[in-house]
């Protein structure tokens, strides 16, 4: 089964204060950097990744499109605004650059669930919705920038005007039983237990490809 057109988002915004100041898209994991798995992963499936930060400098290697946010304030949603500002696809998929072990299959499942009308499709587990870890229409542009406009930060403010699908977690651990696509590295014991995981075989090594096909015309 082909895939919709969508371009990967990846939010490198974070100041990551609880690992002292470290860029956490940079940290090593098994000898990669987490940056470096997201991107194997979009690779398989996307048509252009870009890269949201506030420090463009430190990511000028990244190998993708590098932008910055146009609003003030340090936020998700204004890394989710800019990338959907900057996208030329009809949707985009937006991860947190702190995901060490991001499932293309997981990623694929939520882009095959687009239908039309549907702007927003995210995953909804038992601590609640992973809105960055969601595929958003580019119709979400005008309401995000209207949000951001009146200078209100919560994700989740504008769904109420636009068509969401919720993905249950049982259909989630269909395809990622651990549900480890969801799993960040904040603080140094989330980074110690990371390691572990890969230690002990609990997730692969190395992120692997989707099975299903992708369609890379626009």
């Amino acid at each position: 089964m082909s895939l919709p057109s969508c371009t990967g988002i990846i939010l490198a915004g974070g100041r990551g204060r609880r690992l002292s100041g470290a860029n956490k898209a940079a940290i090593d994991i098994d000898g990669t950097p987490i940056l470096d798995r997201i991107q194997r992963v979009f690779d398989t499936l996307f048509v252009e990744t870009i890269l949201v930060t506030r420090t463009p400098g430190a990511f000028l290697e990244s190998g993708s499109m590098v932008v910055t946010d146009l609003f003030d304030g340090r936020s998700a949603l204004t890394g989710i605004h800019a990338g959907l500002f900057y996208a030329r696809t009809p949707y985009v998929f937006i991860a947190a650059c702190d995901a060490p072990f991001i499932r293309g299959d997981l990623v694929a499942l939520l882009l095959e669930l687009i239908t039309p009308g549907i702007d927003i499709v995210i995953p909804e587990t038992g601590k609640g919705l992973e809105p960055l870890f969601a595929v958003y229409s580019r119709r979400c542009l005008e309401p995000v920038t209207r949000q951001l406009e009146r200078q209100r930060f919560r994700v989740r403010d504008f769904f109420r005007k636009m068509r969401v699908r919720h993905v249950s977690e049982k259909r989630l651990r269909a395809v990622d039983p651990e549900l480890v696509s969801f799993y960040n590295v904040n603080t140094p014991q989330d980074l110690a237990k990371a390691r572990q995981m890969v230690n002990n075989q609990a997730v692969p090594l190395h992120p692997g490809s989707p099975s299903r096909s992708r369609n890379h015309e626009d």
